[in-house]
This record gives C-alpha cells, sequence and structure tokens, in this order.
C-alpha cells in the first residue's frame, strides 16, 4: 500500500468508500500502486493497467487498455467516440461494486495477462480522422503553416483536428483555427497551452 494513494483518498469527499473497495479488489491482484495524473493508478511491471477516478456522478475504474477486453458481461464504457483504449467501469455505490466483485477481478487479470504479453491497442493514425475542410484549405493555401502542423507529434496533430472538427458551425470551426495557428506555428499542442 502507498502512502500517498492513503493521503488522497483520505481528501476526498466524494465516492471514498467506493475507491477504497475498488482499491483493496487491485491489490489482492497483486497489482503495485502509486500516484499518478493525480490520481490513484494500478500497474503490473512498467505496464498501467487500471487507474480509480471520481467524477460528479460516478466513481470509475479505467483500464488504460481496455478495448482489448473481451468484456463479456458488456459493462465496459468508452467515455467519448475519440477514445481508442481506454474504458471504464462505472460505479455509484459500494454496493455496486460488491456485487460484481468477481467481475471486475476477471477483468483486472485479463488486462494483467494481456500486459504481461505485450499486447498493444491498434491505434488510429492520424490521416484516419477526418480533416476539416475549413483547416485543409488553410494547409493547402498556407505551405508555412502546413510545414509547422505536420512538424507537429501525431497527437498534438490529432488534438488540432479533434478540437476544430467538434465545432457544428463552420464559423465557429474557422473561428477555433484562427486561434491556434500561432500555437501551431510555435510548435505548441491544443493540450499544452
Amino acid at each position: 500500500m502507498n502512502p500517498k494513494i492513503d493521503d488522497y483518498l483520505n481528501k476526498l469527499t466524494k465516492w471514498r468508500d467506493e475507491s477504497n473497495l475498488l482499491r483493496s479488489i487491485l491489490l489482492e491482484c497483486g497489482l503495485d500502486e502509486e500516484l499518478k495524473w493525480g490520481k490513484p493508478c494500478y500497474s503490473h511491471g512498467t505496464g498501467n493497467i487500471a487507474i480509480i477516478q471520481g467524477f460528479k456522478d460516478y466513481c470509475a475504474l479505467l483500464f488504460m487498455k481496455g478495448a482489448l477486453l473481451k468484456d463479456p458481461e458488456g459493462i465496459l464504457i468508452t467515455q467519448t467516440d475519440n477514445v481508442q483504449a481506454a474504458r471504464q467501469l462505472r460505479f455509484t455505490s459500494t454496493d455496486e461494486i460488491s456485487r460484481l466483485r468477481p467481475v471486475i477481478k476477471a477483468y483486472i487479470s485479463e488486462a494483467s495477462e494481456n500486459e504481461k504479453a505485450g499486447l498493444k491497442v491498434e491505434l488510429k493514425k492520424t490521416s484516419d480522422f477526418p480533416m476539416p475542410e475549413e483547416f485543409q484549405r488553410r494547409l493547402d493555401d498556407d505551405e508555412a503553416l502546413k510545414t509547422a502542423f505536420t512538424s507537429l507529434t501525431p497527437g498534438r496533430q490529432r488534438a488540432y483536428i479533434l478540437h476544430f472538427s467538434s465545432a457544428k458551425q463552420s464559423k465557429t470551426r474557422e473561428s477555433r483555427i484562427e486561434q491556434c495557428i500561432p500555437a501551431i506555428f510555435d510548435g505548441i499542442g491544443l493540450n499544452d497551452r
């Protein structure tokens, strides 16, 4: 048991009991725990298996490579359409966690075995994401912008593409593009600002 996790859990005002119960299940499965990304994270060797997260309406156990899990119970949730690897189990009570304890342990075991086997989630390439036509026009018209954009890491490129694409109106997409161009030229990702 990691004292940093004790401190984290003791400070929780919401989902404390649920998080403690999930922690005990994860530790029973022989995983190591540490605080990563400000949350309790559980790993096997160097591979992260799961993280406990508290949200407004639920407490979640997020499997980092949950897309690889078979999910025979059909209870894994993809947070958004853009999430590729992670999957969540969501809970609203300790009773629910207790009832699903054998299933949770089976999913943890499968995730650990996948990690030991070195399995990886096949991620989409940046080119697989549809480029908003407003941004494509800008790239076609401005060679310097195109060079700056293609110099970004694939993850940064995807973040910009998803940010631009998520606007429903062309005017909003154009505004977002305009606002982001200086950061693109500076080599800064959308989430780095």
